[in-house]
């Protein structure tokens, strides 16, 4: 059973930095995808970043050149660092893997479909 487990978080001022972090567990299949989404109430979970097992890597347009996802293999744990934070970050941030199919994303989008396993979400709220 693939468990995934947040910590970090928490309150920055707009243009403030923050690394998130999420330990996993029982991800044995050769082929999977680690990823990080947020929601705000009200909208749709948003897929932000993903990365294969290969190590290749995609950030959306969103949040590209602002956030870095990352992988430590030895520690299984996956990374989100978060740089120049907005108002528009604010948000819960959940890291997600996949049920080992591999397919990170589907074109241009990231649908939380492809995904099956689910942290426990973790606040990050910006002020001006």
């Amino acid at each position: 059973q693939v468990q995934l487990v947040q910590s970090g978080g928490g309150s920055v001022q707009a243009g403030g930095s923050l690394t998130l972090s999420c330990e996993y567990s029982g991800v044995t299949s050769s082929k999977y995808c680690l990823a990080w989404f947020r929601q705000v109430p009200g909208k749709q979970r948003e897929g932000i970043a993903s990365i294969h097992h290969t190590g290749s890597t995609r950030i959306q347009p969103s949040v590209k050149g602002r956030f870095t996802i990352s992988r430590d293999t030895d520690e299984n744990t996956l990374y989100l660092e978060m740089n120049n934070l907005n108002l528009e970050d604010t948000a819960t941030y959940y890291c997600a893997a996949d049920r080992g199919t591999g397919i990170c994303y589907a074109g241009p989008s990231m649908p939380p479909t492809l995904y099956h396993y689910w942290g426990q979400g973790t606040q990050v709220t910006v002020s001006s």
